[in-house]
């Protein structure tokens, strides 16, 4: 039986850590609950859609910046390093599939992340409870980041461009919604975590930068 952590004094998060889901690659991941949504508590990684179509991977940094469809990467182009601890980097195209989370999880949208956010006590606190404890991957955190959650956060960094950067001091993770407005129509939201503080900011990218992906239950 799921033991149950208590978050603050009224706050359930149900530990699912005996609970695994397995991706068309067949990585095996955790899964924590917090409040009405279940998590995936580690970055996505497969190299395949759930149909089993592979996802283009694009190393050359001249093709990257060039993107305008799906793809993904490693850090620093470095499989045997980042995978197991970071996952993989996609584009939002690649999000946009709807192909890219195991059958019966997706990827988040906007709304589900600040409903996740709320849940954890608004924007300028989230981040203590999302984050993992210690320094073996944030190159700094104070006392008050707690990962109560379960959710395990992981500075997995981004590529932009030309460039890799980011890792160990920032986590970035796609949602599936796009801006709306007519002028931002090739940028979509996303969620990051700072090393320092435990804000957690919502933002827009360019669609073609590549960030980390969670996947929610359906």
């Amino acid at each position: 039986m799921a033991a149950m952590i208590f978050f603050s004094c009224q706050k359930k998060i149900k530990d699912d850590s005996s609970a695994t889901i397995t991706d068309i690659d067949g990585n095996i991941y955790k899964t924590i609950t917090i409040g009405t949504q279940t998590w995936l508590s580690e970055n996505l990684k497969t190299t395949h859609y759930k149909d089993k179509v592979l996802i283009p991977l694009i190393t050359n940094d001249t093709d990257w910046s060039k993107l305008s469809s799906d793809a993904y990467c490693w850090y620093d182009n470095d499989l045997e390093s980042n995978k197991n601890i970071y996952g993989a980097l996609y584009t939002w195209f690649a999000v946009n599939t709807g192909k890219l989370c195991p059958y019966g999880w997706h990827v988040p949208s906007d709304d589900e992340w600040t409903i996740l956010t709320n849940y954890l006590g608004g924007q300028n606190v989230a981040g203590h409870h999302l984050k993992e404890v210690g320094s073996v991957h944030w190159e700094y955190q104070n006392a008050s980041v707690t990962n109560s959650s379960g959710f395990t956060a992981l500075p997995g960094g981004r590529r932009i461009g030309y460039s890799f950067e980011g890792m160990n001091r920032i986590g970035y993770w796609w949602s599936s919604s796009i801006c709306e407005d007519e002028y931002r129509s090739e940028y979509a939201w996303h969620r990051e975590l700072s090393s320092i503080g435990g804000f957690i900011l919502r933002d827009n990218s360019l669609k073609r930068i590549g960030y980390s992906v969670r996947c929610i239950k359906d």
